[in-house]
């Protein structure tokens, strides 16, 4: 998993058989056959979600398991397929994703739009009768066009999808990523993916703020947090360097990014997509849980 790249992810569905102990607890569980302990509790102002592709050699069933007892409220970025499986343990999905074309190929290309329009009109509807809000959408990549050019593009696929958005009360949310490791991605500025939202000029249309993304791009997150937050239907977390734990091992700290989410008023998720290094990935998984608890 250190190696994993959140491309090689979206691509490739991973599933593996389940790990013979996840911690300390639910290995003595499994031991003892006892009752499985009461979900953790949080403090409530942040909405706890996971990327499971972070955590791919977790069966999704079992996963969903820990992540109940941890007091995780959602596991995200899961095709309509899986849904259900999240919605049998009482959680969520922060933000669905089984839409689109993958994140180089997106609605910077006009090319796409009819083929993307077609993805969108199917899977909306989907999503609004699970009872689900986010779906994910991308830019894809510059191809060689302006940030002007970009815009136009933008609008033009994402205004004939928004209608059916809106009908279905579901928010389409463009994922600002970096273009580094995300070669040529067009979506890699705050300020850019703020203005398309201008210009689509939908309520059903909003951004999903990376901020492992954006430290790497521009920096001053807790600032654009403050400018920008109307415009953010979904966070993610992620260690930088590395995509690793938020912790101490790392450059931002975490603890003063959340308070300063809570402080806008932000109601969204905010959903951890860090890449663990700790050999107990669950363990590492509560610790940044709780480091975002503010």
């Amino acid at each position: 998993m250190k190696n994993m790249s959140r491309r090689t992810a979206i691509k490739t569905a991973l599933v593996g058989s389940a790990a013979a102990t996840v911690s300390g607890i639910t290995a003595a569980t499994a031991i003892t056959g006892k009752t499985a302990p009461k979900p953790a509790q949080l403090k409530g102002n942040i909405r706890h979600s996971v990327s499971k592709w972070c955590f791919g050699d977790y069966a999704l069933d079992e996963f969903c398991g820990i992540c109940k007892r941890i007091g995780i409220e959602s596991v995200e970025l899961l095709d309509p397929k899986d849904w259900p499986v999240v919605q049998k343990h009482g959680l969520t999905v922060a933000m669905a994703q089984g839409a689109g074309l993958g994140i180089d190929r997106g609605f910077n290309d006009p090319a796409l739009h009819d083929e993307l329009a077609a993805s969108y009109e199917e899977v909306i509807p989907l999503v609004a009768k699970a009872g689900l809000t986010n779906l994910i959408c991308f830019s894809g990549r510059r191809n060689g066009v302006t940030d002007l050019q970009g815009w136009e593009n933008c609008e033009k696929g994402l205004k004939r999808i928004a209608p059916i958005a809106e009908k279905h009360n579901v928010v389409l949310t463009m994922e600002l990523l970096n273009s580094v490791g995300h070669k040529d991605y067009l979506c890699d500025h705050t300020v850019w993916g703020v203005e398309l939202c201008r210009r689509v000029g939908s309520p059903n249309f909003r951004l999903l703020y990376d901020i492992f993304h954006m430290q790497i791009m521009e920096g001053n997150i807790i600032e654009h947090i403050r400018k920008y937050h109307e415009f953010f239907s979904h966070v993610h977390t992620g260690g930088n360097p590395g995509r690793a734990e938020i912790d101490e091992t790392q450059e931002l700290y975490y603890p003063a990014i959340m308070k300063a989410l809570v402080e806008t008023g932000y109601k969204g998720f905010v959903g951890q997509e860090f890449v663990p290094r700790e050999k107990d990935k669950i363990a590492s998984l509560e610790k940044c849980i709780l480091i975002c608890d503010v």
